[in-house]
Order: C-alpha cells, then sequence, then structure tokens
C-alpha cells in the first residue's frame, strides 16, 4: 500500500483549495497517510481528514498521548531517550515518517526548520516530495537536493540564517551529490 508522510508548518492552521485538492487525490487513491500531531498543519489535516471521513491514516506521536488525533485513527507512538528536548525531540518522530513513507506531501511557509528538515530527511532517504510554497502559493516537485536549492533561493535572509544556525542547511546541500548550481551561488550571496 502506498504511503504519504503529510507534514506542515506549525504557522499554517487552515487549508486553501488548492491543498484540499491535492489531498482529496491521495484520499480517491485510498493511499495510507502517515501524520504529525502538532498543531498548525497536522492539525488542520486531520481535521480535513475527519471531515472527509478518512479512516487510512496513522498519527505518529511521542511518548504518551497524542496532542491531536481528530479523528480518534490508530497512531503510532516513537520512544525517544530523555536527553533529547525542543526540535531533536519531535524530529526523531518526523524521520520515523520519512522512513516508512513512499512519498512527502509538505505544507510550508518558507520559515519553518522542521518542515525544511522533513524535505532533507526525505531527499536523503531517495524519496520524492510534493511540497506547497506558501509564499507564492505553488506546487513544486523534488527529487533531488538541487531542486531544494532552488526552493531556498526564494526564502528571505533571516530565514535562511535559521537555517544555517540548526540545521547547518550549506553543509548538507554542499554534501549532496548534484552539481553546483548558479542557484546555490544564490543560496550563498543570500546567507552574506
Amino acid at each position: 500500500m502506498t504511503k504519504v508522510f503529510i507534514s506542515g508548518s506549525r504557522e499554517v492552521s487552515k487549508l486553501n483549495k488548492d491543498l484540499k485538492t491535492r489531498i482529496n487525490n491521495i484520499i480517491q487513491n485510498g493511499f495510507l497517510i502517515l501524520i504529525g500531531d502538532a498543531n498548525g498543519a497536522d492539525k488542520a489535516v486531520q481535521k480535513y481528514l475527519s471531515e472527509q471521513d478518512y479512516s487510512n491514516v496513522i498519527v505518529f506521536c511521542m511518548r504518551g498521548q497524542c496532542r491531536n488525533n481528530i479523528g480518534s485513527w490508530k497512531s503510532k507512538r516513537v520512544e525517544v531517550t530523555e536527553d533529547k528536548k525542543g526540535f531533536d525531540y519531535y524530529s526523531i518522530k518526523d524521520l520515523e515518517m520519512a522512513k516508512e513513507t513512499d512519498y512527502g506531501f509538505l505544507i510550508w511557509d518558507a520559515k519553518s526548520k522542521g518542515t525544511l528538515n522533513n524535505a532533507i530527511n526525505l531527499l536523503k532517504l531517495n524519496k520524492k516530495i510534493l511540497i506547497y510554497f506558501y509564499p507564492d502559493k505553488n506546487f513544486y516537485v523534488m527529487d533531488a537536493f538541487d531542486h531544494l536549492k532552488r526552493l531556498l533561493s526564494k526564502c528571505d535572509k533571516t530565514s535562511l540564517e535559521l537555517f544555517e544556525k540548526k540545521l547547518h542547511i550549506s553543509e548538507i546541500l554542499d554534501e549532496s551529490n548534484d552539481e553546483q548550481s548558479t542557484l546555490a551561488f544564490a543560496y550563498e550571496d543570500a546567507l552574506r
């Protein structure tokens, strides 16, 4: 059965028509949806799936109770060691979903390091991604780091600095097997 990992920014709390159309395609194909339990995009997608009475969903949660499981779907608890906190804690759950999925569908506001980290993990695992980029309200298909570089070139300098500080994005892009492109230079110029 085809699995789709849906995730997105916590700042995204409503789904527009374009996003609902894509989710409807997933529903019509009967794909298994893997989703987290965070507020924001996770909760908005869960709400929509519940409204559509879609049951082919697994909600991934950290130890204990799910923060959000609107449809009372099956849940999978991810265990982590006590030393993990904050972003490092929740990114372990996201990595589990990335490993288990066939495809990623990400809803990104161009500021969320968590959603960007999910894209990086999916690309490292050679999984295809569809990203809805909120700033220009367009969908982007990605299956290589070069595609991610192009999208990063649309992000503001403050966000790029955060991605560098928290994710070491330039190292990740340098390590990718993609050829250096003019867009990579645009990314590096934006960091200066």
